[in-house]
């Protein structure tokens, strides 16, 4: 039985994992690495890694990172969602500031 999340997921969104699971798979061949010493060196069992290399939503978002990991791709993790390239949040950000900035006055003493 599938699960719910194949369902829901916007199709978009699974050809966005689909690719993330091709481009693990091209990265570990041209390491020359098999499915199973990719496995091992993520330390979980060869059935999971292959749902990676297919994008399966179901995987945790660990393995993904591990895999990334293992082959020497986690920083581009790390700049996935970085803040500063946040174009609408910073944009938001932007539209909440204030227009007049006030200073409060301390209350005179007598």
């Amino acid at each position: 039985m599938r699960s719910s999340v194949h369902d829901l997921l916007p199709p978009p969104l699974r050809r966005a994992l689909a690719k993330l699971g091709h481009d693990v798979a091209t990265a570990r061949r041209k390491r020359h690495l098999t499915i199973a010493m990719m496995a091992e060196r993520m330390g979980i069992a060869p059935n999971t890694y292959r749902r990676v290399e297919k994008g399966d939503p179901s995987v945790a978002m660990g393995a993904y990172a591990m895999a990334l990991f293992v082959l020497g791709l986690s920083a581009s993790l790390a700049d996935l969602i970085d803040v500063k390239r946040d174009d609408v949040g910073l944009q938001l950000e932007e539209a909440r500031l204030p227009k007049r900035v006030r200073v409060k006055q301390a209350p005179t003493s007598l």
